[in-house]
């Protein structure tokens, strides 16, 4: 396996002026709206005149995403997707000119008007933006650059809020104008990078589009949830904006009332929405490595759980008043307790970050290429409820009731630590519900970390030669009871196992074993009827597409050496293509396996000395596919093996 760094990504021109484009789009964004705010003050606008603007302009940017996702999508598929990137760009610099003269002209109106036709330009470019990612990045680039792309997205949108905020107090007098000439600008500049970004064939070109969107964005949401991973991979990244909202829509007032932070000072909201964004851009490019350059998605309940664990300790690090006020940054770090919610606050976007990038990589990763953009325009229409949703609770949380019709309709009235707390058990439940009915993502959080803490384990071309979708047949050679756990983490798709039905059973590993539908076979001097179910049940599974993974040797190693593979794997590949199905079949080996626990190298007892096999080198091998397994018998697949294995048992 490459030990190419993500880093490397933004010296290439598949992706830098992409990662640039885009980031330029979150921070102009940011900058836009933060102005408007500012300009509000500039204005001196009253308090109820200023607080129904303020509320109003995430409606508006909002809004669109309801209105043209559906449409979004089918564009994006359709077009070209660097032309579509250019011709998006393109709007925003007509938008900005439209923006920029609300700012000159002082106008409200035409700021917010131009704020409705940002959201919908971020519309057009939100399926384009993660849609183009399979088509310039190799499946092991993957989780780097959805990576990437998280870190520049929160950083250029903490930047934009930094900006905007303080273009009015740089500028003076001089602020609308400050601000027109800003927007204008980095539009133009988005523009001019959005030319550099090499061409990406559309994903359906001969698409018909529907201009409806409402039948529209009910199939595009039927669409998403065909398959039953990616569907909940979809919840989970629309959670993640749910958490996200309701967290940082508290952090200005928490930051006065809680932190301690100076009455209509910004300073210390800022600090605490940087620590967030910064959490998330760092846990965003952990990723890559964690999980061995591959879609892990056993990150997913670390990072729910992490994100679980830091909100619990904000609640508790200050769940009421602060000990003083008007405190400023470096007053608020002066003692523990500021640098307890400092790390509480960062834990949480680095959570986050595990949490939400293999999210991605598996959408992208599992989606056909010619429905990605419209399960990404499904995603937007969902992400889009989640945060209204999130708004709208995060209010009625704090508050203590309201009366309709003369009827009073009592609510929590929660504090702000809180609502922090009721989001803590939420999101912990949201993710065992998750886990529960997909047990994917927790079985491989058990993989992953089982054969992390036991194994060093290295993967070679395992991305390359497993195909993305589809069915296929992994053949490897068969050492220790752990083969199948390793494999499984090792290959970044779901694999189906035949596995004795002793092993099957074994305790401790028969939960994981079960919920990642493992196939039990016995002889057919055992068990014939057992023997027959497994080989209709590896028929089936192929025939759906799936992943099968076999051990040819029918046993486990007593030598070292790989024994002859017997002729189930002929039997396996004839019967798919009797069908009319050709299986790809993709040896593998499985190499240091003989020197680790578990193996049969020792007695009994000698295969539990842990300090002296504990942690062994292990190198999971992927030769070639082969695309027509039926065109190949069981004595040349094992040569391959064995080629593959070399001295290293």
């Amino acid at each position: 396996m490459s030990g190419q760094s993500q880093f490397a990504l933004l010296k290439q021109r598949r992706f830098l002026p992409y990662f640039t484009v885009q980031a330029l789009g979150a921070f102009n964004d940011n900058v836009y709206r933060q102005s408007i705010i500012a300009l509000l003050f500039f204005l001196g606008i009253g308090m109820s005149e200023r607080t129904l603007y303020t509320n109003l302009a995430p409606a508006l940017f909002i809004l669109p995403y309801f209105l043209f996702s559906a449409i979004a999508g089918q564009i994006a598929e359709k077009v070209e997707k660097q032309k579509l990137i250019v011709i998006t760009t393109a709007m925003e610099i007509a938008i900005m000119s439209i923006a920029a003269a609300g700012f000159l002209l002082e106008s409200m109106p035409v700021l917010l008007v131009a704020l409705f036709l940002t959201g919908t330009q971020s519309t057009l470019f939100g399926p384009v933006k993660y849609s183009i990612l399979p088509s310039v990045l190799r499946p092991e680039e993957l989780t780097g650059g959805n990576g990437l792309v998280e870190m520049g997205t929160s950083i250029a949108i903490l930047a934009g809020m930094i900006y905007g905020g303080l273009v009015f107090k740089i500028a003076g007098s001089f602020g609308p104008e400050a601000a027109a000439l800003s927007v204008v600008a980095l539009a133009v500049a988005g523009n001019l990078v959005a030319r550099l970004i090499p061409k990406v064939d559309a994903g359906a070109p001969e698409l018909k589009v529907n201009w409806n969107p409402i039948p529209e964005s009910r199939a595009i949401m039927r669409l998403a949830k065909r398959q039953l991973a990616v569907r909940n991979a979809i919840l989970g990244v629309s959670w993640f904006w749910f958490v996200g909202t309701v967290l940082t829509a508290q952090l200005p007032t928490y930051a006065e009332l809680h932190l301690g932070g100076v009455a209509n000072d910004t300073a210390l909201y800022i600090f605490a929405l940087a620590l967030f964004s910064v959490g998330v851009g760092v846990g965003s490019l952990l990723c890559e490595k964690l999980s061995g350059r591959s879609v892990e998605i056993g990150l997913v309940p670390v990072g729910a759980f992490g994100i679980t664990a830091f909100l619990l300790d904000l609640y508790f690090a200050r769940p009421g008043a602060p000990p003083s006020t008007g405190l400023t940054i470096a007053q608020f770090l002066g003692d523990w307790a500021g640098w307890r919610i400092v790390i509480d606050l960062t834990g949480i976007g680095m959570f986050t970050g595990f949490f939400v990038v293999p999210l991605f990589a598996l959408i992208q990763s599992r989606t056909p290429k010619s429905e990605l953009s419209r399960v990404i325009a499904g995603l937007n229409i969902q992400n889009s409820l989640f945060i209204v949703t999130a708004a709208i609770l995060g209010v009625l949380l704090q508050m203590d009731g309201f009366n309709i019709g003369g009827v009073r309709i009592p609510l929590p009235g929660l504090s702000i630590p809180q609502v922090f707390l009721a989001l803590a058990i939420a999101n912990g439940l949201v993710a065992l519900w998750i886990f529960t009915i997909v047990p994917e993502f927790l079985m491989r959080f058990v993989s992953m970390l089982l054969v992390r803490v036991l194994y060093r384990l290295r993967l070679r071309d395992i991305e390359s030669s497993v195909p993305a979708d589809g069915p296929a047949l992994i053949v490897c050679n068969h050492v220790s009871y752990m083969d199948a756990l390793i494999l499984s983490a090792a290959i970044p798709r779901p694999v189906r196992f035949v596995m004795y039905y002793r092993i099957f059973k074994v305790p401790g590993m028969h939960w994981i074993f079960r919920h990642a539908k493992a196939i039990p076979i016995a002889g057919a001097k055992e068990d014939p009827e057992l023997m027959q179910r497994a080989f209709d049940a590896v028929d089936a599974a192929l025939a759906e597409g799936e992943l099968v993974g076999i051990f040819p040797e029918g046993k486990l190693t007593r030598d070292g050496e790989i024994a002859a593979f017997k002729s189930g794997v002929e039997r396996i590949l004839e019967r798919a293509a009797a069908r009319g199905q050709r299986v790809p079949v993709v040896p593998m080996a499985l190499r240091g396996m003989w020197s680790s626990m578990w193996s049969h190298r020792d007695s009994r007892m000698g295969r539990m000395r842990v300090p002296r096999r504990a942690r062994a080198h292990v190198d999971v091998v992927a030769g070639p596919r082969i695309e027509d397994g039926a065109s190949i018998d069981a004595g040349t697949l094992e040569a391959q093996v064995r080629m593959l294995r070399g001295d290293a048992a």
